[in-house]
Parts: C-alpha cells; sequence; structure tokens
C-alpha cells in the first residue's frame, strides 16, 4: 500500500521512535527526542549536574532528587533548542528579547542549584538523626549544624516566586525577574555581611552588643517626649534629694509666691503715682523758672520688677538738664563730688544757686526743691502728707493713702549731665562676659545722674566747698536697665525662653533684710536693699552664664549669693558696682559690729531653713 502524497507546502517530519520509560526517568529525554534543533550540535557535550559550579557527585539520591534532576535536564533542554536555534536577521527589540530570555535562563539554574544544594543538606541532616542511637535504644534527633550562609540561602530561596514546570509542552513558565534577583543576591550578601560584624562585635564586647540590641530596640521619641523624660528626671532627682534641700526649695518657693504682687493692686499704685508726678510735674515747670526743664525718671525697685510684697514704694528722680560743668572729686572714694558751671553764653537758670567759683549749692537747691513739691500736692485731690525732712536724705517723701493703702513716694532732685562718665568708674561696671561688650559701650553711652547727698558731717569743708553742698554720682537708670535685661542670652525669662532665678534671688535677700530690720531695728538700721542689689550684680558680672542660675536651682543660688554676702559683712568689704573705690560697708558709716550681728543672724536663719519665711 503506497503512502498517500504530502501536501507540497508541508515540510517532512521525522518519524519519532517510541520513547523509553526507563530513559526518560533516569536520564530525562534522549537524544532523539530533544528535538531536530539538536542534531546539529552533537559534538556539543552536555553539562552535567557534576560539572556546574554547586554541583556536587551523590551516589545515593532519592525520589525527591531524581524528580529535581528531571526538571533540570528539562530545563537545560530548553536553553539548548534556544542556544541552537538559527540566528535570524532581526531588528534590535528582538535581540534585547532573546538576551532576556538567556539572563532569566541563567539565572532560574543559579537558584535551581541553591535549591538542589539545600535539600541534598536536609537530607544527610534527616539521615544523621535517623542513625543517631540514643542511650534509650531509640534514635535521638541529631541536629547537623547549618552555618549562616545556608541560613540565608534558604530564607532567600523560600522567598522567590513559585516555578511552573509543564513536561507536557516541554516549556518553563517563570515569573522570576533578573533584577529583582540580583537585587536579592545583594541583599543576601550584605545581610552576610552585617551577620558578621554583629558577630564580631558580640566576641569582642558582650555588653557593647547588648547595648546595641538594646538601643535598637528603643523606639525614637519625639522632641515633645524628650522634653517631657527629662522633666521626669528632674523631678526623679529632686524627689530623691535629701529632706532638708527638699524643705528648703519648699519653704522659698511658699516665699516667692507670697512676696509676688497683684496684677490689679499693681495698676491701681501706678496710676495713682503717675498722675501725681505729672501734675508735680507740672506746677514745677509753671512756678519755678529754674525748673523749666524738669524731666521725671523713674527709678527704684518697683520698675526694675523686684518690688516685694506690696505696691507701696515708688522712687521718681526729677533731674534738670546741665552741660559744660566741672566736676571735682569731693573725697577719695570717688562717688561725691562738687559742681561747677563754666560759662555759658546766656544767663543761666541756676545762677541762684552758685558760689563764687560758679560751684552749685546743693543745699540750698534741695530746700527750694522741696517747698516746690510740697505746694504742688496742696491742691491735688488725694490724701496726702508730706513727710519730715531726714538728715542726709535727697527725697521729698510724700505718704498717699488710696484705696485703703498707703504708698511712700520718693521724689529726688537730680543734675542730668552729659559727657563722659568720671574717671572714677573706669575700673567697674565688669559686664562684658555678662551682657557683653556692645551692650557696655551702648550704656556708658548715656548721661550720669548727681543727687544731693553727702556723708559726714555736713560742715566739713574740703576744696572750699562744705559736705552739705556735695553731689552723689548715681547710676538708677543703668542699674534698671541691666536688671531688665539681666540674661546673658536675649531671650532669658521671656516667653519661649528659659527662665533664671536672678530676680528671685535678689527678693528673697531683700525679703531676708527686711524682715530682720523688722526684729532688730536698733542693729539692722544702716543695712539697706542697695546692699543686697549691688552682691546680686557682682554675683551675676562673676557668674554670667543663665545655666548658673537655672530657675529649678533656686536653693542653691540663693544660698550661694548668700554666701557671697556673709563675706562681704565679715571682711566689711563691698565695692560700689560701677565705682570700685567706694566701700559700701565701710566703718565710718557702718559698725563692724553691726556686720557681725547680721552675719550671726543670717546664719541662725540658714540652719534652721529660714523660720522667718514662714
Amino acid at each position: 500500500m503506497s503512502n498517500p502524497r504530502r501536501p507540497s507546502g508541508a515540510r517532512a517530519k521525522d518519524p519519532v521512535p517510541p520513547v523509553n520509560k526507563a530513559q526518560t526517568k533516569g536520564k530525562g529525554k534522549s537524544q532523539e527526542q530533544r528535538g531536530p534543533y539538536n542534531r546539529d550540535r552533537n559534538s556539543e557535550p552536555t553539562e552535567s549536574p557534576a560539572d556546574t559550579p554547586n554541583g556536587r557527585a551523590h551516589t545515593r539520591r532519592s525520589g525527591r532528587e531524581k524528580r529535581t534532576e528531571s526538571q533540570d535536564s528539562l530545563a537545560r533542554s530548553t536553553s539548548d533548542r534556544k542556544k541552537a536555534a538559527p540566528l535570524r536577521q532581526t531588528n534590535g527589540n528582538t535581540q534585547s528579547k532573546k538576551q532576556k530570555d538567556c539572563e532569566r535562563d541563567e539565572a532560574l539554574q543559579t537558584s535551581e542549584s541553591k535549591t538542589e544544594d539545600l535539600r541534598t543538606t536536609e537530607e544527610k541532616n534527616e539521615r544523621a538523626r535517623k542513625s543517631a542511637p540514643s542511650k534509650s535504644g531509640t534514635f535521638a534527633v541529631a541536629h547537623a549544624p547549618v552555618n549562616d550562609a545556608q541560613k540565608s540561602e534558604k530564607s532567600d530561596i523560600q522567598s522567590k516566586p513559585k516555578i511552573e514546570s509543564r513536561s507536557q509542552s516541554s516549556t518553563i513558565v517563570s515569573d522570576i525577574n533578573p533584577t529583582t534577583i540580583q537585587a536579592n543576591i545583594k541583599r543576601q550578601s550584605r545581610k552576610q555581611k552585617d551577620r558578621s560584624d554583629s558577630d564580631s562585635v558580640k566576641d569582642a564586647s558582650p555588653e557593647l552588643s547588648d547595648r546595641t540590641s538594646q538601643e535598637k530596640r528603643k523606639p525614637k521619641l519625639t522632641k515633645k517626649q524628650n522634653s517631657q523624660n527629662a522633666e521626669s528626671m528632674e523631678e526623679d532627682t529632686r524627689t530623691h534629694q535629701s529632706p532638708i534641700k527638699n524643705e528648703l526649695e519648699k519653704v522659698l518657693q511658699a516665699t516667692i509666691e507670697k512676696l509676688k504682687i497683684k496684677a490689679i493692686e499693681r495698676s491701681n499704685a501706678s496710676r495713682c503715682v503717675n498722675d501725681i508726678t505729672k501734675k508735680v510735674v507740672t506746677h514745677l515747670k509753671k512756678m519755678m523758672t529754674w525748673c523749666c526743664d524738669i524731666e521725671s525718671l523713674t527709678t527704684g525697685s518697683y520698675y526694675e520688677n523686684v518690688k516685694i510684697c506690696e505696691p507701696d514704694e515708688f522712687d521718681v528722680m526729677l533731674t534738670i538738664p546741665v552741660e559744660r560743668v566741672d566736676i571735682h572729686e569731693f573725697n577719695d572714694n570717688g562717688a561725691f563730688y562738687s559742681i561747677a558751671l563754666k560759662r555759658h553764653p546766656n544767663k543761666h537758670p541756676l545762677n541762684s544757686f552758685l558760689n563764687e567759683d560758679k560751684t552749685i549749692r546743693a543745699s540750698e537747691m534741695l530746700n527750694e526743691f522741696r517747698e516746690g513739691v510740697k505746694e504742688a500736692v496742696e491742691s491735688l485731690e488725694y490724701d496726702i502728707v508730706v513727710q519730715r525732712k531726714k538728715q542726709k536724705c535727697p527725697a521729698v517723701t510724700l505718704e498717699v493713702t488710696e484705696n485703703g493703702k498707703a504708698i511712700s513716694i520718693d521724689f529726688v532732685l537730680g543734675l542730668k549731665v552729659s559727657g563722659s562718665w568720671p574717671i572714677h568708674t573706669k575700673g567697674g561696671f565688669q559686664i562684658e562676659n555678662w551682657l557683653g561688650t556692645k551692650e557696655k559701650k551702648s550704656l556708658k553711652g548715656q548721661p550720669y545722674y548727681l543727687v544731693p547727698k553727702y556723708e559726714g558731717n555736713g560742715k566739713v569743708e574740703h576744696g572750699g566747698v562744705v559736705a552739705k553742698d556735695a553731689w552723689r554720682i548715681s547710676f538708677s537708670h543703668i542699674e534698671k536697665d541691666i536688671l531688665k535685661r539681666h540674661g546673658h542670652s536675649k531671650t532669658c525669662c521671656e516667653v519661649n525662653g528659659k527662665k533664671c532665678c536672678r530676680k528671685e534671688c535678689l527678693k528673697l535677700l531683700k525679703y531676708l533684710l527686711s524682715q530682720l530690720k523688722k526684729e532688730h531695728s536698733d542693729k539692722m538700721s544702716k543695712f539697706c536693699s542697695y546692699h543686697a542689689k549691688t552682691t546680686l550684680l557682682h554675683a551675676c558680672a562673676t557668674k554670667p552664664e543663665d545655666s548658673e542660675w537655672a530657675y529649678d536651682q533656686l536653693p542653691n543660688c540663693f544660698l550661694l549669693l548668700l554666701d557671697d554676702f556673709v563675706r562681704y559683712l565679715r571682711n566689711q568689704d563691698l565695692r560700689n558696682f560701677f565705682v570700685p573705690a567706694q566701700n559700701l560697708l565701710h566703718q565710718d558709716n557702718l559698725p563692724k559690729s553691726n556686720c557681725e550681728f547680721l552675719v550671726k543672724q543670717i546664719e541662725i536663719q540658714r540652719k534652721q531653713n529660714f523660720p522667718i519665711f514662714k
């Protein structure tokens, strides 16, 4: 019987011999089954598993290994057919596609070889566990060591996408992307390097590795959480302090709260003082010719925000501007001067108070000023009483009763002198490290003031000038500016800045002196709040940093300030902050016994946590 005629356009196919199942199971497909494309490559040897970089010869293999070899041979046959296919002259897109297929096949072979190695290792471990006898006659499980590389390979392989093999169509469908495989390999090498580094750290210092692992496990905190933790740590620190310090802090904080002035009381008192001052200045300008240019300058503790208890004391300086004056030291401490006017082209308003040598008679000028203030307050609608003149006091004191409370106003006569400060101030006013050189230069550019005040006997004559006509230099306006901007940083005690305790320490020291003066008026009459203010100014210049005056360190800062004050009292030497030649505790004005008494009282109060504050 003749064969039917083949179609003209069809290609004759070679007969395919029957497939031997043994061959397919043991070695994969035969040479004939690999298709016509392999006939031209009979001369090329087929790559065996032993020739691969990770291949190993095994004598005993399980059914799972044989199935794996079957899949490997199927993949190799597919790659061989793709390599043996005739190259066609196609465009660049086709060539790049083939190149990507080749790279994917190579990556597939590498991953499959790793899978085979891992499975082989697992089978070895399984055989070792089964073959290891235990003491009780049964087989104990022996865990073979698995190195870090094998662990990483296992995790890497498990994380890879699954691969399907279809033996019917002799093709392999893979979802593996070559870029992903390369990234996994790089990540694997990085993990191995990190693991080796961590192992070396553990070997070198176990404590360091434990600390590092704990820090890694700690969650990252925000700025608010960090600040809250810092505050809680500070609170714990204060809690674990000694009972004495805790008690002292409670006493001082309670005292600070007690010394605060209520806003409504401050407002009422300041409104009353401002109204009286305005009317007094208006009267003096109208009724006294030499007061036509008089100006008001608010000074003192109230305007420095260091007033304690109640707003019951106010200091107002009424100044007369003078220019072209000669100043001469009245004594050797640099704080008292005699003032003489230079020749003026026109008649000066103060000519009625001049001596023959053009020196100003301060005593006469103060007496006329006092009379003018008394006349001014007579027409006011306030309940005002003018206090009697105190010896050596340059102020005219008014006692005003407003809303059932007494308010004291000190009107002080002063001369406003423009020009450079006297030479005795050269060694003082050391604020460079505290407020800065620029701030010092700016403040020294302001005028200074002279008030009619003298020391000792008023009839004592020096250089043709009696003591009662001498003038004391004053920098109260500079002191006010310093205490207002008291911080080393510009934001100290502002709304968004850190709070310090400089002013609180000054308030506590002033309150201590005032309470002791109430109990021991005879021994304490010579001491005043200016001693406390000068002590603080020296302390601020010595300790300029704001951190040294942190508000939470109030007890320590107050005790240190008290130590400074006690040292000044024992040495009986407290220098004027602006005029170093003047000793505010000089024995000519303050007996040594008074200083010793105050030291003793301070020590008693300190040992008992200041019962006088309670």
